[in-house]
């Protein structure tokens, strides 16, 4: 085992392994730089070659606090646009929200009221019932929310394959980053250390082109989840990374740079499992 300084503390670094459990290439074997806005993965071994990646641009809001009716609007824009852009046959790159939101409950489309423990008329957060799948959910300060609009195909035109690859984006960061073991439960979406859910997962596909995405929380608190039965799990609980670290790191780390390092980990994973180069862009 090898141990990587990251921004200021030592996290352990472990060979990645992937959802079957292959090994993958060690972390530390790869350099992950941002040049002129783009992020490249490097390999060093002497067998690595140059792969042309589809290009995605990065809309990286990671350390604000962005409403969720304003992040809803966007992704729907973007969503229409990608659609006119697919007719003119001018799709050419994939697209990437991550932001944070303010505290918030969201539903899915078919999403029971039975599992919220508040009259809906008077909620303690904003809620919104939206179009992704899933059930009731909990966004707020310190989770990282990544909203991927990918045209799935020039991926798999595949939704099991592409919530799986999620799941697999998160699953890496926790085992590369933090040599925390995840994995998922067979019948359910999401990503699990034992029996509780570190992050969420819900999308919307139109036309091929996917929005909402994951949530992961890293120094959330987890308060408000107990005002609902998240994801319409009743025998299951939620935790965060901060949570799963433990008082003997967690607490030598600031939230901020526990956010940091999350992030970056987030960005090269996502990059990595979709095999895209990110650009970064800003939006209004």
């Amino acid at each position: 085992m090898m141990l990587l300084a990251s921004h200021g503390f030592m996290i352990p670094c472990l060979p990645r392994m992937n959802s079957e459990g292959m090994r993958n290439r060690p972390f530390y074997s790869m350099r992950f730089a941002n040049v002129d806005g783009v992020y490249h993965v490097a390999d060093d071994s002497a067998t690595s070659h140059r792969v042309q990646r589809r290009r995605c641009d990065c809309y990286d809001h990671y350390k604000q606090l962005i409403p969720y009716m304003e992040a809803w609007c966007w992704q729907k824009s973007l969503v229409r646009m990608r659609h006119d852009l697919v007719g003119r046959d001018e799709d050419h790159s994939d697209m990437l929200i991550i932001l944070q939101h303010p505290p918030v409950y969201t539903l899915g489309t078919g999403s029971l009221e039975k599992y919220l423990h508040f009259n809906i008329q008077d909620s303690p957060y904003e809620i919104y019932r939206t179009e992704r799948g899933g059930e009731v959910t909990y966004h707020g300060p310190g989770q990282l929310v990544m909203y991927p609009i990918v045209n799935l195909r020039y991926h798999k035109m595949d939704l099991h394959w592409y919530l799986r690859s999620l799941e697999e984006v998160i699953i890496r960061v926790l085992s590369s980053t933090f040599a925390i073991k995840a994995s998922r439960i067979k019948g359910l979406t999401g990503v699990w250390v034992g029996n509780k859910k570190v992050a969420a997962i819900g999308i919307r596909v139109s036309r091929w082109i996917s929005y909402h995405g994951l949530a992961v929380n890293v120094t959330t608190d987890l308060s408000p989840f107990q005002r609902i039965v998240p994801c319409g799990l009743q025998d299951r609980e939620v935790c965060s990374l901060k949570e799963l670290l433990g008082n003997s790191l967690s607490g030598k780390i600031e939230d901020s740079v526990l956010i940091d390092t999350a992030h970056e980990s987030l960005v090269k994973e996502f990059s990595e499992v979709f095999q895209l180069s990110l650009s970064n862009r800003s939006i209004s």
